[in-house]
């Protein structure tokens, strides 16, 4: 069960990877075609501002069509195998829903409690998905169906069906058995997601009347269920979907950044609903705090070694909001510094909220600075100067804090415990061991034993490999944006955390039969070399 939750919480991450283009985009497009803060230029009829327009429309796509690229995605982590063909399935069976549910609505509406006549996206919960006027389920409807879909692809995709019914198999035959189970579900959502909407706008009432408390202790749980994968579960719904606001926070943000850009009122009273995503503040104060006390209690002989490991992955966390390489490197040799980090970003995400800093912050600095700081600054710079200075402010703390703890428990963070060299294989060398084909370009070693021309990364994903179990303990890898997510037969052939820290990865996490492994940002790249050992890339 965790680990099918694992998986579905990585699935999710994955049309959020689109946000960091995307938001630039948005961000640069409100500032150019605002007038408040371009000028005339930025006048409704001027060839600039149609020019901006156009390309402001476009950078809209991903907060727009958030629904749609749920459904195409969730198959891309989930579906076992024939993935692509899968998002195809997902994609044509989400469309018949919501026709279903169009056709369905536009002949009982009444009697249902549903105006289908509001116009969509507004409070009576009817929106347009791919050109359908439909139920507003948001995210929730795509990830159901999707779902849906995925369970027969797995259990479908493969049927035998007569030699002259050849052209129904396949992703046919799955589209064929999602098409009827969708008349069904769709008859059941008509019936009982109006009911559900009411609830929700009741729940977004409890949401937003907590204030700086709910506040932090949502980013407290936000982080103590990252080292499970769990965190996606949480955010998600607020994020992308309609639980707080109409549309999730993140699309009803970026559609409202023009008129922000215009207000001079404070953003926590413009926009209250966005509280929620302050998960980011610790991203861009709090690791730097982190750092700085590794390096301060790092033996002096080791300390320029540690500056090389910390610098790359504090600007990670810094400018693209991805944590998981630094707090990986203390996570399992002092867990206990894991939590502090949790209660120390709820603080300071409640202190951002009591001195009214709201908006959409939780990723890096890249993702902040185009849907925050750029379109944002010249009405409403005086919040992100208090930011500032509370975000300082609390780096300081953050030092003191982890220094205190890691001398006074003595905890082996980096550069205080003692390190280990590994040796990595060449991939022929593991092939040949593990009798597996060699490479298909024929690469062999030298005379002499040197590599010849096998490239470090190939070596790593080998050593990986092997720390797993062998090719025959693993079945099945996909990945989410910085860990490996391992399927495999035998929990127990699988190397200690330690091990796979010392081969270069940030640290692993072994749940029954699930392993994660928290490779870093370049996880696709490692991802695509491990398959190619196991020789699944065709």
């Amino acid at each position: 069960m965790m680990k099918a939750i694992q998986r579905f919480g990585g699935a999710l991450f994955t049309p959020a990877m689109l946000f960091a283009f995307a938001g630039v985009v948005v961000g640069l497009g409100t500032l150019f075609t605002t007038e408040a803060i371009m000028g005339p230029i930025a006048a409704a009829d001027t060839t600039w501002t149609k020019a901006w327009t156009v390309v402001l429309d476009g950078g809209w796509t991903v907060f727009n069509q958030l629904p749609l690229l749920f459904a195409v995605a969730l198959p891309i982590g989930l579906a076992k195998r024939q993935a692509g063909r899968c998002c195809l399935e997902a994609f044509v069976s989400y469309l018949t829903f919501n026709y279903f549910v169009s056709s369905m609505l536009s002949s009982w509406a009444p009697g249902l409690g549903v105006d289908f006549s509001a116009s969509a996206g507004s409070a009576q919960g009817v929106a347009t998905i791919a050109g359908i006027r439909t139920l507003d389920m948001g995210v929730a409807g795509a990830l159901l169906v999707s779902g849906v879909v995925i369970v027969l692809h797995n259990r479908l995709f493969d049927t035998h069906l007569p030699e002259w019914l050849g052209v129904f198999s396949g992703s046919t035959f799955v589209y064929m058995v999602s098409f009827v189970a969708m008349l069904p579900l769709a008859g059941a959502v008509v019936l009982t997601w109006p009911k559900v909407q009411v609830g929700m706008h009741v729940f977004q009432q409890i949401i937003l009347g907590a204030g700086s408390a709910g506040v932090g202790i949502f980013v407290f749980l936000e982080r103590v269920l990252i080292p499970f994968g769990l965190h996606h579960l949480l955010y998600a719904p607020f994020y992308y979907d309609n639980v707080i606001v109409q549309g999730g926070i993140y699309a009803a943000w970026a559609n409202a950044l023009p008129r922000l850009a215009a207000a001079g009122q404070p953003l926590a009273d413009l926009a209250p609903w966005a509280s929620l995503t302050a998960t980011g503040w610790s991203k861009l104060f709090g690791i730097p705090g982190i750092a700085a006390a590794f390096y301060a209690t790092a033996r002096p002989e080791r300390r320029k070694r540690v500056l090389a490991l910390l610098v790359p992955v504090t600007l990670t966390s810094i400018l693209c909001g991805v944590t998981e390489p630094i707090e990986y490197t203390f996570l399992f040799v002092a867990p206990q510094l894991f939590v502090v980090h949790a209660a120390l970003a709820a603080c300071l995400s409640m202190a951002m909220n009591a001195f009214g800093v709201v908006g959409v912050f939780s990723g890096g600095l890249i993702e902040m600075s185009s849907l925050d700081f750029v379109p944002l600054a010249a009405t409403h710079g005086q919040t992100y100067l208090v930011a500032l200075a509370i975000g300082l402010c609390f780096s300081a703390v953050y030092f003191v804090v982890f220094r205190f703890l890691i001398l006074r428990l003595d905890l082996r963070t980096p550069g205080r415990a003692g390190e280990g060299d590994v040796c990595l294989n060449t991939q022929d060398e593991y092939r040949d061991a593990h009798g597996m084909p060699r490479a298909q370009d024929g690469r062999r070693l030298g005379a002499d034993g040197e590599k010849a021309d096998v490239d470090r990364e190939d070596a790593y994903a080998l050593r990986l490999v092997e720390l797993l179990g062998g090719a025959g303990n693993i079945e099945g890898i996909t990945s989410c944006a910085t860990r490996l997510r391992v399927d495999v037969r035998d929990p127990g052939r699988v190397a200690a955390g330690g091990a796979f820290v010392a081969a270069g990865a940030r640290g692993a996490v072994c749940a029954g039969r699930a392993v994660q492994v928290i490779v870093g940002l370049n996880v696709t790249q490692v991802a695509e070399r491990v398959e190619r050992a196991l020789g699944l890339d065709g």
